[in-house]
């Protein structure tokens, strides 16, 4: 049996998950450690909220299992030591604010923190006899992290959590996450669309397309087995990527006029002073790999 005090945060192994026959998660594999601050990225569809409630023990899987500290999702330890926020935000519209800090401390007995649920709340206008239902997007989404903060959770799972939120509290609110994840440890897995937001925030990645996991891993280390080229492009080459490029490790490459730009594996093309190679940003990686073709097995697989 596993040991919950040792193990990753999220294990998914072969997971896979259908809705009326259609594969939303198929042959997934990840494994995130804990105490990351780690980012869930994809098309639509690709399967990041499917991965987060089957995390949550909201679903169960099709095939494969997934684990959470080593414990099934849904299990009294799992519950307790993960906090889900969904992308609906769902609150009770006739609750006020300060019924529903009440629920969620009734409901988290033991580890509840009100200083970390008000800390979200503060500042932000948010009256505490307001009705759920009175309250703007982005209020509603300040009073469900509120909840999700307030349980003191291990593990955040998080489905788009800032989408609601205007680019000021957008800062404020990741402020505040990263301090959570900072000072206690927390892991967080977010979902989010805004691939430039991620950057400075989150040290781990998981990409899924097509319903698997396409990336994962440590950000720094996935940045430095990449290379990002730029240079004239080659006529002599259909893809004008310079011969000594190996088109096997070549991600994603687009030609713009007479000017070409690929993202590699490294190691690089060999230096013949016609290309710029540097390391690629967290952003520019992500959408190398997000416009890569789908591999050939995948697609003799779907047929």
């Amino acid at each position: 049996m596993s040991d919950p005090t040792h193990a990753p945060a999220l294990r998914a192994t072969r997971l896979g998950r259908e809705f009326g026959g259609r594969r939303a998660l198929h042959a997934c594999d990840v494994e995130l450690p804990a105490g990351r601050v780690t980012a869930l990225v994809g098309p639509n569809g690709a399967g990041k909220s499917t991965l987060l409630q089957l995390a949550a023990g909201l679903l169960r899987p099709t095939s494969g299992e997934i684990r959470v500290f080593g414990e099934a999702p849904g299990t009294p330890g799992a519950r307790r030591r993960t906090a889900f926020l969904a992308q609906e935000k769902p609150l009770h519209a006739g609750f006020t604010v300060a019924d529903t800090l009440r629920m969620g401390r009734a409901l988290n007995r033991g580890r509840w923190d009100q200083d970390a649920a008000e800390q979200l709340l503060t500042g932000s206008g948010v009256r505490r006899d307001a009705r759920i239902g009175s309250l703007s997007g982005g209020n509603r989404t300040r009073v469900a992290l509120a909840l999700v903060l307030g349980k003191r959770a291990d593990l955040l799972l998080l489905d788009e959590p800032l989408a609601d939120l205007d680019p000021v509290a957008r800062h404020d609110v990741m402020a505040l996450l990263m301090t959570e994840a900072a000072e206690h440890g927390t892991g967080i897995v977010m979902s989010s669309h805004v691939l430039a937001e991620l950057e400075d925030v989150c040290d781990h990645v998981v990409l899924l397309k097509d319903g698997a996991a396409r990336l994962s891993g440590d950000v720094q280390e996935l940045r430095e087995a990449h290379t990002w080229i730029t240079g004239r492009a080659d006529p002599a080459e259909a893809d004008g990527l310079p011969r000594s490029v190996d088109r096997g490790a070549v991600v994603h490459s687009a030609v713009g006029g007479r000017q070409v730009t690929a993202l590699v594996r490294t190691p690089p093309p060999a230096d013949d002073g016609r290309w710029i190679t540097e390391t690629p940003s967290l952003e520019t990686l992500l959408l190398a790999h997000l416009r890569a073709p789908r591999p050939a097995a995948d697609e003799e697989a779907a047929a």
